[in-house]
């Protein structure tokens, strides 16, 4: 945990809290588990959080980044479902816009 972060009992049982709840999330597709907001792949709900070698395991993500805005730290709307590894490269930037789908086939 950050420097800017606190640790509270109640703030482990909303962290624990968004965890079920994202990882029982139905996605469009039918499949189990959200997304990352960030990449859009599938999250391994399945890895401890501590398995650190892991970076496609679930992290809680803070939409906007506590370092800057410590207010908004236990706000369930500042929070998105992420990869440790995207969470990382993110850090306290605003995420990389990737491509769009492609609106038709070119070839």
């Amino acid at each position: 945990m950050g420097k800017n972060h606190t640790s509270t009992r109640q703030g482990k049982k909303n962290k624990a809290d968004f965890r079920a709840e994202c990882a029982a999330f139905i996605n469009e597709d039918g499949t189990k588990g959200a997304h990352c907001w960030i990449c859009g792949m599938p999250i391994d709900y399945d890895a401890p959080w501590d398995d650190f070698k892991n970076d496609d395991r679930f992290q809680r993500d803070h939409i906007k980044p506590v370092s800057l805005y410590p207010e908004f730290e236990e706000d369930p709307t500042n929070w998105e479902p992420s990869h440790a590894g995207c969470n990382r490269e993110r850090s306290n930037n605003s995420p990389r816009v990737g491509l769009a789908p492609p609106s038709r086939q070119w070839t």
